[in-house]
């Protein structure tokens, strides 16, 4: 496969992995009705766990990690899912939604931020330029709808604020370990870890007030299972292997702009779920965004062939007539 068909399956991929994420807002919403969070995400990641686990056990899926360092994903997995789930859901019982979806806007500056620290990524003036433009899109589609941060919910913000820190920091390690590990590879361990990790929150949660039998309520309730198919096998499961095969192919800073599609994805499933009004705002924050995402690829892209262009011309082969003019 050349690099040109890669970096189309690269889009591709991130942009079904953010209409997955767009949609799984609508879905945790209706789980939340029926459990607490962190019964929630036990359910959800257990369920990713095993299910990707049975190709596994068959064989169909190779997971080698013979002579591999697991330490380097352990950190990840504190980062995403273990820190930026438990921070959110931490976050939104002392601050609102809309709130957090102001502060996850951010998350392609900070990604850019840390890619540039860490990985020492380059973006250019026109990319900054786009990434601030679909930055300002989500803004305007939230911040026109009458929300704000409000500083009473002072604790909640800052836990939503760390969570978005996680997802950042976790963009820019797993492309940094895709060159260790294969997508497939990364997402089983990832799966595996968010599993225990919410499992035991769930647990202790529930150990600690006497409440085990909310544990087991959910799952007599036929919405909750609708939610939680779609949260473990498409918004955990087959996201985090969108996101992990993306980062594999794409730099950081990059893949991060597409994250405020879901904001458009979100909204769309709004109007067709729950019959929620679409306002001009919502238009003109759309328009942003798209134009944001495909101005950051657009000019990457050109970036990206300017410096494959120099790397070819700076190994070849010198003319002998030039050689001689040269000595």
């Amino acid at each position: 496969m050349n690099s040109q068909q890669s970096n189309k399956l690269a889009v591709i991929s991130a942009v079904i992995n953010a209409s997955i994420i767009g949609l799984s807002f609508l879905f945790m919403k209706s789980a939340l009705q029926s459990a607490d969070p962190f019964t929630a995400l036990a359910y959800r990641f257990i369920l990713s766990f095993l299910v990707l686990s049975i190709p596994v056990a068959l064989g169909w899926i190779k997971i080698d990690l013979r002579g591999k360092s697991l330490r380097p994903i352990l950190g990840m997995a504190i980062l995403y899912p273990t820190l930026f789930f438990a921070l959110q859901a931490f976050g939104l019982q002392h601050a609102s939604s809309a709130e957090g979806g102001i502060l996850y806007a951010f998350t392609p500056v900070l990604t850019v931020l840390f890619a540039g620290y860490f990985l020492k990524e380059r973006t250019t003036l026109k990319q900054k330029l786009a990434i601030a433009l679909s930055v300002f899109g989500v803004l305007f589609v939230v911040i026109m709808k009458g929300t704000k941060l409000d500083m009473s919910h002072l604790a909640g913000i800052i836990l939503l604020f760390l969570s978005v820190l996680s997802f950042s920091g976790y963009s820019v390690f797993a492309r940094k370990l895709t060159g260790q590990f294969r997508p497939i590879e990364l997402t089983y361990i990832m799966m595996a870890i968010g599993s225990v990790a919410f499992g035991a929150m769930a647990l202790i949660q529930h150990g600690m007030n006497g409440t085990m039998e909310q544990l087991i309520q959910p799952l007599s309730i036929s919405s909750f299972w609708i939610a939680i198919l779609y949260l473990g096998l498409l918004s955990s499961l087959m996201s985090l292997l969108l996101q992990t095969y993306t980062l594999s192919k794409m730099e950081a800073s990059k893949m991060s702009v597409f994250s405020n599609l879901a904001t458009v994805v979100s909204m769309i499933g709004g109007v067709l779920v729950f019959g929620e009004q679409i306002t001009i705002y919502d238009i003109l924050g759309s328009v942003m965004i798209i134009i944001g995402v495909i101005g950051t690829l657009i000019w990457g892209k050109r970036k990206t062939e300017q410096a494959e262009s120099l790397n070819t011309n700076s190994h070849a082969v010198t003319p002998p007539s030039q050689v001689r003019a040269n000595q």
